[in-house]
Order: C-alpha cells, then structure tokens, then sequence
C-alpha cells in the first residue's frame, strides 16, 4: 500500500435502531476509526426514522416479514484513515449491527 493510500480519509456512514448506537460506534472505534489529529472516538449522530418492508423470505430483527415497519434510527458518522482501517471498521460494524442487511455507506474524502 503506499503511503498516500494509507493517508486517505473516508467517512463510514451507516443507520442503527437507536438502542443498538453504542455497539455499532464501538464497533468502528475498535478497528481505528474515528481518529481526527490528537482526538479519538470522534462521530456525529442523527435521530430519524428508518422505514422498510421485509419480503416473505427475510428474518427480520425487528417487525414481521410482508408488513411495513418504522423504527427509531440514528445515523452515525465516522471518519476513518486507510484503506486497512476502512475495511475492518465496516467489517466490525457489520458483525454488530442488528440488522439482517446491513448498509454502510463509505465515501472518500478529499483534502482541500
């Protein structure tokens, strides 16, 4: 990897019952993200409502497969340095995220 790779900022974004935010953000934190200069631990945090319908075949951790379901979300923000940390903070999210299918969004930042 070179060293410019290693430098590059993302931002991990991702939505979670609002019960399960503490977990989701640990999570990210433990794999290294959330780190910007002498700070660590660092995210932003929205309240919404996350709105889906399971199909027949899902396993639904909230609601009933076939039936419309609104759930208290968040929306967590992270910024992450490096590919490897990228990668293995959505890999840690994923593995505690409640949710059957799991979103993280990651989007690469560009310095100015």
């Amino acid at each position: 990897m070179s060293s410019s790779e290693s430098r590059q900022r993302y931002k991990l974004v991702v939505y979670v019952p609002t019960e399960h935010a503490d977990i989701v953000r640990n999570a990210a934190f433990a794999a290294g993200a959330g780190r910007i200069g002498d700070y660590s631990n660092v995210s932003f945090t929205s309240h919404g409502t996350g709105n889906f319908t399971p199909s027949a075949t899902a396993n639904p951790a909230i609601g009933k497969p076939g039936l419309a379901e609104e759930v208290d979300e968040v929306r967590i923000e992270i910024t992450a340095v490096g590919r490897k940390v990228v990668k293995e903070a959505v890999d840690r999210v994923r593995e505690a995220h409640p949710y059957e299918e799991v979103v993280v969004d990651v989007y690469r930042l560009e310095e100015f």
